[in-house]
């Protein structure tokens, strides 16, 4: 099962994640930030945390943010713990995208970034994300797209080196997987970041 070889992998990394991405996590969770649009009042759920980045850059402007991060690495989230540890309402829990530990109609914003390419079953993951958001709630999702060539290279060879890695998506695909979950596009873009990362992003409400 790729999310049991996504969790060692990740166990592995956690002590030099921050370090070995620090450039590419700081361009795309600031742009992701930006994108979403997140009012202080939020309650938000962020799916695939790992060490608490997105927490980190949300709360360096509202200090009073209440977020969840999600993830199923205890490693990553051991150090999100603990780097966050200040912010008593900021929660971590170890938990798969396509079986989250939450109430119907919680969240009022959920992210998820960077990890979409993992996931075993996404449309699994999306009606999940689908039940846990607040009726006037949006989703916004951040990932690599094959559409750049660079990435369909990427992906062609980490299904060969990687046993993690499940598959990326074209931006037209990914879009159909969000209509086949019942949510609606308000918003969705491409964007370059550097010579080799090319990634999708899109802001989705539920369709009435």
């Amino acid at each position: 099962m790729t999310e049991t070889t996504v969790r060692k992998q990740y166990d592995q990394l956690a002590a030099v994640y921050d370090l070995r991405w620090k450039s590419y996590i700081a361009k795309t969770l600031s742009f992701l930030k930006t994108w979403a649009e997140i009012s202080r009042l939020n309650t938000v759920l962020d799916i695939a945390c790992g060490t608490g980045e997105f927490e980190r850059l949300l709360l360096s402007e509202y200090s009073s943010q209440q977020i969840v991060g999600v993830d199923i690495s205890e490693k990553m989230l051991a150090i999100a713990k603990h780097k966050l540890k200040a912010y008593p309402q900021v929660l971590f829990k170890r938990a798969s995208a396509s079986n989250l530990p939450f109430d119907s109609n919680s969240f009022d914003v959920i992210v998820c970034a960077n990890s979409f390419h993992y996931f075993d079953n996404p449309s699994a993951a999306l009606t999940e994300m689908r039940r846990v958001l607040k009726p006037k709630g949006k989703v916004i999702i951040l990932d690599w797209c094959r559409d750049y060539l660079s990435c369909k290279i990427c992906d062609l060879i980490l299904k060969y080196i990687d046993p993690a890695h499940k598959r990326c998506y074209t931006q037209e695909e990914f879009h159909s997987l969000l209509r086949d979950a019942n949510f609606v596009l308000s918003h969705a873009d491409r964007i370059r970041f550097g010579v080799v990362w090319g990634l999708m992003v899109a802001t989705a409400s539920l369709k009435v």
